[in-house]
């Protein structure tokens, strides 16, 4: 039997036993290591959880506190702190503003707020970037929103608020980008403080009682103004006269010398001689003045037809019976002072009076003759009275009338639109045209309810959106809003090429301005089909159909026209310029000239330079936002043949899809980009009323 003998015992050398002795160190300590990297980020996660839920705590405690410094706040009856005011990115409490777990924004706007605003209240909120008060019904002087040294933009238009405004109120605001002051009742120096903040680049005063002086803001930082009706006076900063705002209507009395087109002076006061003006190129004439021998001219004229007028009236009276006389001159009376007495309340609502007493408006016959047609049946029915003698105030002044925004005694709001440059139609064709657009129903054309004809001016009712119009809110938006807004313009346009395609341009004046948004943000196309109505010489010098290459060339315009309104309108809404005001010259072909020198220039196809910088939730989307640029500037060719279709352009837009849906209409506020408003009056700044 063979035994197998054991195998030799193994021999290690030292340097092999302190090799495996290092080895198993290093086993340890690497084990341990890991250990302490996961122990390291569970304090992390931890201590940041913590951190998140002392903030949101924080936010809870100042906006409670907030709220009872405030009045009437029933529509904030869903801020209990059980609930608390945020869910990660999803808003709980009404009006709050989220971004992971905290409140960023505060968006309180049509809610009839009053009382006092707890600015201390809401230091406790850290990540607090923005604050939107607007139409409210809060009164006093502007509380100390320095305190809230972080916020980059501010809304406080449509209150009451009012006396001088403290520079202290606005110290040290380094990242304040936009402050929105206007429609109240502030008085006093405008702060010169405004001027020194690096960052300010929107800044909106109009409709105030600020007096003095304007501060010497740099022109390379405000992008946006609107200094307008106040009563400031002394000298315009050089600086400012060209730059994009509006200076020149309401009270002024400035010393510098302005190069006016146009110059408008109703409703002034005005004593003695009117100085000549000065004309470049024409000298004074040795003869009599021309305009004095028109005048003698005319004024034979006018005397020789009035006496005329009174032999035939005469011999018509003769004619008739006493007691039919007397009716018709009372009936003429009535309607003679019932149209005064509807103008005069109109310019009452213009220059912010109030409306006569209901006793003194005209009897029940005479306001027969102002009761408003309706174009819909089953809505709320109302006369124009209802509208005059209601709360009203004047959102703005456009190229053919003023525009106001009047409750009905129910709480609804209205829009009343007063059309002047309308008086070559007559009363049935104007009351055909309107029946006919009393006949549209879609959900982006904001329908018209009711209508009033004057010879001198015509009246369209309207309900009113909460959010007034794309050219005020386009800042607002980030991309997904964008979108959606041109799908919604797109939409409506083409609805009116399907039903009204008898006219040239089924739209004919077509901007930012005139596309309204409810408070979702839904586009409605307004002020649409326009030109049948209107009296060409002033169509033409006005409307944005006759901007547009074709009619530069040809004096026509065609149906392919309000693809090339359309177009430059896309190009606003994804580069943030509003069209008629980046040149001198202020024609909106300047946008597209502008979008394709950048492209070519520095962009290329990746189109960066020309995008807003502000607008959000553009991660991973050049793609989709250069297929809509692309779609806008084809919507531009000078030559209207190349133009596309109604349809292919719907198609095509339908064919982008939103990237990135994590999109909030406020969320430009946190950006530290450069920032190209497109916000401001739609209409010709060279026109200018004093």
């Amino acid at each position: 039997m063979c035994v197998r003998a054991p195998p030799p015992p193994l021999l290690l050398s030292s340097s092999s036993c302190f090799a495996t002795s290092m080895a198993r160190k290093r086993v340890i300590l690497s084990t341990r290591s890991s250990s302490n990297v996961v122990m390291l980020l569970i304090v992390v996660v931890f201590l940041h959880f913590v951190v998140s839920l002392g903030e949101g705590e924080g936010d809870a405690d100042g906006l409670l506190k907030f709220k009872e410094s405030l009045k009437n706040a029933d529509k904030l009856s869903n801020w209990d702190r059980a609930k608390g005011p945020c869910d990660g990115n999803i808003e709980i409490w009404t009006g709050v503003l989220c971004e992971k777990g905290y409140v960023w924004g505060l968006k309180l706007e049509n809610v009839g707020l009053s009382g006092t605003i707890d600015v201390d209240a809401l230091t406790k909120m850290q990540n607090l970037r923005t604050i939107s008060i607007m139409n409210n019904e809060f009164e006093g002087t502007l509380p100390n929103i320095a305190k809230l040294g972080a916020l980059k933009t501010a809304y406080f238009s449509y209150n009451k608020f009012s006396g001088e405004i403290p520079a202290a109120t606005f110290s040290g605001m380094s990242s304040l980008k936009k402050l929105h002051l206007d429609n109240n009742q502030f008085s006093g120096p405008i702060p010169g403080v405004l001027a020194e903040l690096p960052k300010l680049m929107e800044l909106n005063l109009q409709n105030n009682q600020f007096e003095g002086p304007i501060p010497n803001f740099q022109p390379d930082r405000l992008k946006s103004f609107n200094f307008s009706s106040n009563k400031l006076s002394g000298e315009i900063p050089p600086n400012l006269i060209n730059a994009n705002g509006s200076l020149f209507s309401g009270q002024f009395s400035f010393v510098s010398a302005i190069k006016f087109q146009f110059l408008m002076m109703q409703r002034r006061t005005m004593r003695g001689p009117l100085q000549p003006c000065a004309i470049e190129g024409r000298g004074s004439p040795s003869g009599p003045p021309v305009a004095i021998i028109a005048g003698v001219a005319v004024g034979v004229v006018v005397v020789l037809v009035a006496i005329v007028i009174v032999m035939i009236s005469l011999r018509k009276k003769d004619s008739q019976e006493p007691g039919q006389a007397a009716a018709a001159a009372g009936n003429a009376g009535a309607q003679a002072q019932n149209k005064d007495a509807t103008a005069r309340d109109l310019d009452r609502m213009e220059q912010g009076r109030a409306s006569p007493a209901p006793s003194a408006s005209p009897d029940h016959h005479s306001k027969q003759n102002v009761k408003l047609t309706f174009l819909r049946e089953g809505g709320e029915q109302f006369d124009l009275p209802d509208l005059l003698k209601a709360s009203a105030e004047v959102l703005g002044s456009g190229i053919f009338g003023s525009t106001y925004k009047a409750g009905l005694p129910s709480g609804k709001m209205m829009v009343l639109k007063r059309f002047k440059h309308m008086n070559s139609i007559s009363k049935e064709e104007f009351n055909e045209h309107m029946r006919r657009l009393g006949r549209l129903s879609h959900q982006n054309v904001l329908p018209v309810v009711a209508f009033y004809y004057r010879k001198e001016e015509k009246l369209l009712v309207a309900e009113f959106a909460d959010n007034l119009s794309l050219a005020t809110q386009l800042h607002d938006a980030g991309l997904a809003t964008r979108l959606n807004i041109v799908k919604g313009i797109a939409n409506g346009l083409q609805y009116l090429y399907n039903e009204l395609p008898s006219l040239t341009a089924p739209h004919g004046h077509l901007k930012s301005s005139n596309v309204l948004l409810d408070g979702s943000f839904k586009p409605f196309l307004t002020d649409y089909a326009l030109i049948p109505i209107v009296n060409q010489a002033y169509a033409q010098e006005n409307m944005i159909s006759y901007k547009a290459p074709e009619f530069k060339e040809t004096r026509k315009i065609n149906k392919k026209t309000d693809i090339w309104s359309f177009g430059v309108l896309i190009l606003e809404i994804l580069t943030g310029r509003f069209p008629a005001l980046q040149q001198s010259s202020g024609t909106d072909a300047d946008l597209v000239a502008w979008v394709e020198a950048a492209l070519k220039k520095e962009g290329g196809e990746e189109g960066g330079p020309v995008f807003d910088a502000d607008m959000t939730g553009t991660n991973n989307a050049h793609g989709e936002m250069m297929k809509l640029l692309k779609i806008g500037l084809n919507c531009c060719q000078a030559d209207m043949e190349m133009r596309p279709e109604i349809k292919e352009v719907v198609e095509k837009i339908d064919e982008i899809k939103e990237k990135d849906v994590d999109d909030d209409f406020y969320s430009s506020y946190t950006s530290d980009g450069d920032m190209r408003s497109s916000r401001g009056l739609s209409d010709d700044f060279k026109t200018i009323n004093v």
